[in-house]
């Protein structure tokens, strides 16, 4: 017996040229960092290194993968470090900067390194951008809030170890107006010079976004059109570059008709990507025909229908798709999820039921 068709397929040479398109389009100067958050497998991620300017980490696991796929430089992020996050950041035998999120902080981490170490302080500021996740302008546990950003400022010059580069302004996740995110970066470049006038860095964090239905593209012409030639600026996206780069691949186990509506049941389903139900989106598919058939008994197919693809797991809310048309899909045949290749395997419950884990592939898809 085989296993039924289950796996995410990456391809590094789509990473690399979404990170070259997107170099093509920013200031002479400006860093380009890899959101390690969005999609960590080695193959990425030693593609990454070697194309942008570095990775964007969150965490100490992270920061190890870094450093094993080759990274150059480092940028440490994220609200809840611990000591050893810290002192491993202060330590890392690769340059790192670490985006500060707290007086605290701060001073845990000037206590903790042995040696100096680049800081950047991250800035709750009162206004932000729309996207699927709002780092600023609503309240939220990221950065120093802005009333409080000039002690913090004067707190980083006195400390011993810190050297203060400059701020981390991270706003967003996944907007789509290229016109605004462009206005966003060049008011931050603005407003980083009234209130730290000698910052060598001013990172705008990720958050281009991707529209998995389709209907809308970021336009990446139009963000390069709206950028000030600066070289202060540093932006660290990921589900932009990656997402592109990996499909989910799933077999059809089953067909039936329920309360009126036709059931693709998978192997596989949420517990792998879990993208879908947490954001209540349809990902669109494509059938991929296998035509051999064990079995000596009639292949169940579906003709001219809609079809909501369905999940192994024992929960209605495991649905990657719904009424989608199909114009014939069999038992064995294979859905094809692309724009799956940021936040998906990462971000999924992969454990749930004790599935078996889907496979990995690295193919060169362009």
């Amino acid at each position: 017996m085989r296993d039924p068709v289950c796996r995410y397929v990456y391809s590094p040479a789509v990473l690399t040229a979404r990170i070259a398109a997107l170099r093509a389009v920013l200031p002479d100067g400006a860093g380009l960092y890899y959101a390690v958050k969005a999609n960590s497998h080695p193959a990425l991620l030693e593609a990454a290194a070697a194309h942008a300017d570095g990775l964007e980490v969150a965490s100490g696991g992270e920061l190890a993968k870094a450093v094993a796929a080759g990274a150059r430089r480092v940028v440490f992020g994220g609200p809840g470090k611990t000591d050893a996050e810290l002192a491993a950041a202060a330590s890392c035998p690769v340059p790192v900067i670490v985006n500060v999120e707290s007086a605290w902080e701060l001073r845990r981490l000037s206590y903790l390194a042995q040696r100096p170490v680049d800081v950047c302080v991250r800035v709750a500021r009162a206004s932000g951008l729309t996207g699927s996740h709002q780092m600023t302008g609503v309240p939220a546990p990221f950065g120093v809030p802005e009333e409080e950003l000039g002690d913090v400022l004067a707190l980083a010059g006195r400390l011993p170890r810190i050297r203060l580069r400059g701020l981390h302004l991270h706003a967003v996740s996944s907007n789509l107006d290229a016109a605004a995110h462009a206005a966003f970066v060049t008011g931050s470049l603005a407003w980083a010079g009234t209130v730290l006038p000698d910052a060598e860095i001013v990172n705008c964090g990720g958050g281009l976004g991707v529209d998995y239905t389709g209907g809308t593209e970021f336009s990446l012409t139009g963000f390069g059109a709206g950028l000030p030639a600066d070289p202060r600026l540093v932006v660290e996206p990921g589900r932009w570059l990656v997402a592109p780069a990996g499909r989910y691949e799933a077999e059809v186990l089953d067909l039936k008709k329920n309360g009126g509506v036709w059931f693709a049941v998978l192997r596989g389903g949420t517990h792998h990507f879990r993208l879908p139900a947490a954001w209540g989106y349809s990902h669109p598919f494509t059938v991929r025909r296998q035509d051999a058939w064990p079995y000596p008994m009639a292949r169940p197919v579906v003709r001219d229908a809609a079809v909501t693809a369905a999940g192994e797991l024992c929960t209605p809310r495991d649905v990657l798709c719904r009424d989608q048309h199909v114009d014939e899909l069999r038992v064995g045949d294979v859905l094809v999820f692309a724009l799956a290749g940021a936040y998906g395997l990462e971000v999924s419950h992969h454990d749930f039921l004790s599935h078996p884990k889907p496979g990995i592939a690295v193919e060169h898809f362009a």
